[in-house]
């Protein structure tokens, strides 16, 4: 994924400015693919050069308003259906995982039992952000809830390895 295309997804539900693209990134996509504001500001100003968004209207202290363009509608459908994602392979905390063998017992319990408390942590964060979402039925939110649910599904399932591997520990 790349932030160009998470910024042609969100303009395809509705135009928005800089601002408030990096509004929505914080309540939704920042826990997918975080980007600063920098990030973000950078690549309108690119999509905007390519034809894939366009300046749908301009306010007050220089504010944009940003529309998806029917060149940027067909790359992002492009990207969903005709690219596959990268698999992600690397892993920093299973590499620790496989050299645990040259601590103490304790000290690879002390590993895992921190790593089930950031599962923990990040888990209560992304049931916060949940609940303080106001849902609507149109697709980022249909669809946010989904992608949403992955992630609290992959940080109870991590925390509950976490805790079974400290105990293979010898």
């Amino acid at each position: 994924m790349s932030l160009r295309h998470a910024l042609l997804g969100l303009l395809s539900e509705r135009p928005a400015s800089g601002y408030d693209l990096l509004k929505r990134f914080d309540t939704s996509l920042a826990n997918v693919w975080p980007a600063t504001q920098s990030q973000i500001y950078t690549e309108l100003t690119k999509l905007a050069g390519t034809g894939l968004i366009t300046v749908a209207a301009e306010g007050p202290r220089g504010r944009k308003e940003y529309a998806l363009t029917e060149e940027g509608l067909t790359e992002l459908r492009h990207w969903l259906t005709e690219t596959k994602p990268q698999r992600t392979t690397r892993s920093d905390v299973l590499l620790r995982v496989f050299f645990l063998g040259v601590l103490e017992p304790e000290q690879g319990r002390a590993y895992l039992a921190d790593l089930a408390g950031q599962s923990a942590e990040a888990y209560d964060e992304l049931r916060a952000l949940a609940d303080s979402i106001d849902w609507d039925d149109d697709d980022l939110s249909v669809h946010g809830r989904i992608a949403l649910e992955y992630g609290l599904r992959f940080h109870e399932m991590r925390r509950e390895w976490a805790a079974w591997a400290a105990g293979q520990l010898k």
